[in-house]
């Protein structure tokens, strides 16, 4: 089917559908165009979204350590490689659709012109044939016209009596210069007809339908170019759907390594004070001043003995490590971490112990290349000074004799955090669940000793540490409540910086628990302490009443 044969007079026809046919592979691009646009909004505002959940890390402490977590921030990092693939399959679409199409539409409005040009030549080649040819036939039909006249005028004269002969003889030349003009025109006009059929002949059998078979081919090449684009189209996204799935696939396989047995682990291990919980209260007789039966000098030898209990365990409270509360502890004084609970104490002693191990083995690492290279130099003076490496030799000798002697220190400190905790549980089950033993667990620092003259003697330094304690108390200005807390179990707060309270009384909160097991807390009268976080029930408020 050949629209040179088919449709030889729809010339214009064929002009408005070669148009709408580049029309609507621009209509089409326009389409790819948005789509494009909207791959990329979604692919940016994706990534937005992974930015605005991502976690903005300061340190190594504040790095997700639970499943559920991790778990998240590996979906997200999945949905970042997720948003990559949507702008990849933009990029695909703008490289090879809508790039090639606007480039075809390009070349196809060209190439239609020109052939289009090329129609309309030829029709007013053929158009200027047909008025030659129409000329050359009016002038022929008028020349038979003033023939025929000339011959009638001759024959009227010829037949008059009264006619000259001289009348007649110019009568009979102008039919003859008439009659040979038409012959002439005649011939002009027969030739002209001729050419004029002969070129509408080749018009509308030759040029033409080559003119329209290369308008039909154009246009078939427009409709296959749109099934390539279509293809393309699909084809883009077709490539990378197998990344897309890996993509879910990961954020599959970061749902099942959610472990809520491991989160729960880890919150104790977080939040672990170490310290055990409250013993009970021995029975206190206030019936003996009743029964007077024993002698006054029995009484007042058992009130000696009282007496110096007390003593012994309040000059053993007295002299103890204090607890470190409220700001920032400053100086060397905390070097051992002795203001956090126990549990809490050993792993950041055992993280220090670690990171020195780390730099020990840089150090180390270093030394050995240090040695190496001055036996290289050694060897080959040509190629530098053994000298010149000495400094720095000596530089990293000091930081490996630092380093160890820092890891020595730490792990003292370690062992001694270690051997508490692993002798308080003897001394729960000792015959001392008494006075004495209850005082002791309201140590913050859990500092329990098997000898009691031991916690007597107690660190000489720590009375500077007191008095560096109190002046951060009296120097700073009083906190605002931030709630309030009942004491569910009394807690007689005979340490530095604790707060007494009986069952059932309500202090105000004016600082949570950082962790390490105790709540900051005052009383309506102002004095203030803290209390063990557990022994007390904590509601926080956010308008409640101030100091």
């Amino acid at each position: 089917m050949s629209w040179g044969t088919e449709l030889w007079d729809q010339f214009d026809s064929l002009d408005k559908h070669t148009q709408w046919g580049i029309d609507f592979l621009e209509r089409y691009a326009k389409f790819v165009k948005e789509r494009i646009e909207i791959e990329q909004n979604y692919a940016k505002q994706l990534r937005n979204l992974v930015k605005k959940y991502c976690p903005k890390r300061s340190s190594k402490d504040e790095e997700p350590r639970f499943t559920s977590c991790i778990a998240f921030f590996n979906i997200l990092n999945e949905l970042n490689d997720y948003a990559g693939q949507r702008e990849v399959v933009a990029e695909e679409m703008a490289h090879r659709v809508y790039g090639e199409l606007m480039r075809y539409a390009h070349d196809l409005k060209t190439e239609r012109k020109m052939h289009l040009q090329e129609g309309r030549k030829a029709q007013q080649y053929l158009d200027m044939c047909w008025k030659q040819m129409d000329n050359s036939k009016k002038k022929f039909e008028r020349e038979c016209r003033e023939a025929e006249k000339a011959q009638q005028s001759y024959e009227r004269l010829d037949n008059d009596t009264n006619a000259t002969k001289a009348d007649v003889e110019k009568a009979k030349q102008q039919l003859n210069l008439r009659t040979h003009m038409a012959d002439e025109n005649k011939n002009e006009y027969a030739a002209q007809l001729q050419n004029f059929n002969g070129e509408q002949h080749k018009h509308f059998y030759v040029v033409i339908p080559q003119i329209y078979k290369q308008l039909q081919e154009m246009d078939e090449r427009r409709t296959i170019k749109l099934s390539e684009c279509y293809r393309g189209f699909a084809d883009s996204e077709r490539k990378v759907i197998p990344i897309i799935s890996k993509c879910l696939e990961g954020m599959i396989l970061a749902a099942k390594s959610v472990d809520e047995r491991r989160d729960s682990q880890m919150v104790v291990d977080s939040f672990k004070s170490g310290f055990e919980p409250p013993g009970d209260f021995p029975f206190e007789d206030y019936s003996q001043h009743i029964y007077r039966t024993i002698s006054d000098g029995t009484i007042s030898a058992s009130k000696q003995e009282s007496g110096k209990v007390d003593a012994k365990t309040t000059v053993g409270k007295a002299k103890g490590k204090l607890w470190l509360f409220g700001k920032k502890p400053k100086g060397p004084a905390l070097e051992d971490f002795s203001h956090l609970p126990p549990e809490q104490r050993r792993k950041k002693l055992q993280q220090r112990i670690d990171e020195l191990n780390r730099e020990l083995q840089k150090e180390s690492d270093q030394k050995e290349a240090l040695n190496k290279m001055k036996d290289v130099y050694e060897k080959n003076p040509q190629m530098g000074d053994p000298g010149s490496l000495q400094p720095k030799l000596a530089e990293t000798m000091n930081n490996i004799d630092r380093l160890r002697m820092e890891i020595h220190k730490n792990e003292a400190w370690l062992s001694e955090v270690e051997g508490k905790t692993g002798g308080r549980g003897d001394r729960r089950h000792s015959s001392d669940i008494n006075h004495l033993v209850t005082q002791g667990r309201e140590s913050p620092e859990g500092s329990y000793t098997d000898d009691a003259n031991q916690e007597v003697r107690g660190p000489p330094q720590q009375h500077g540490h007191h008095s560096e304690f109190d002046d951060e108390f009296e120097d700073d200005d009083p906190l605002p409540a931030i709630g309030h807390c009942k004491a569910i179990y009394p807690f007689d707060g005979h340490n530095e910086g604790t707060l007494a309270m009986k069952e059932g009384e309500v202090l105000y909160i004016i600082e949570e628990d950082k962790g390490d097991g105790w709540t900051r807390a005052r009383r309506q009268n102002g004095e203030e302490g803290y209390v063990p976080t557990s022994y007390i029930d904590v509601t926080l408020e956010k308008n409640s009443k101030g100091s």
